[in-house]
């Protein structure tokens, strides 16, 4: 059971994290691009694999159920749920940006949306990867 546990906890690890990330860190080009079309794209990736990502949570849970006292555990999983708020306000971005640029209003061209798009897809990569080498250096198997 534990082997099928780890292997669904990566699976979705791969399946879910590169997809999300690859749409949230190209959203801030098809902004400055006005290309609503590719953005209406990008956006519903980011809601389908954002909520596909809650399946690592869940398999990691699982998978830890015994070491969930382990303070890696506690810090790994407080991040994932930060990341997971960070990940909800990419998408928020995203649908105002789509918004904003479907009203053809000149005074508004999104750069506010592309500016935090950009840097909270950056924290969120980077707390992916601390959540990576927690997992790596500390993990007791």
């Amino acid at each position: 059971m534990t082997d099928l546990l780890l292997w669904l906890h990566i699976g979705f690890s791969i399946f879910a994290l590169g997809p999300v990330t690859a749409a949230m860190m190209s959203t801030p080009r098809f902004i400055r691009a006005k290309n609503v079309d590719v953005l209406r794209y990008l956006h519903k990736t980011t809601r389908i694999y954002g909520f596909a990502s809650l399946g690592i949570f869940l398999f990691g849970l699982l998978l830890g159920r015994e070491f969930l006292g382990r303070p890696y555990l506690s810090v790994s999983m407080t991040l994932f749920i930060v990341t997971l708020g960070l990940l909800f306000m990419v998408a928020r971005d995203q649908g105002a940006a789509i918004r904003v640029l479907s009203s053809e209003s000149p005074e508004d061209d999104a750069k506010v949306q592309t500016g935090r798009i950009a840097a909270f897809s950056g924290v969120i990569v980077l707390i992916w990867i601390v959540i990576l080498a927690l997992m790596v250096w500390f993990n007791p198997a």
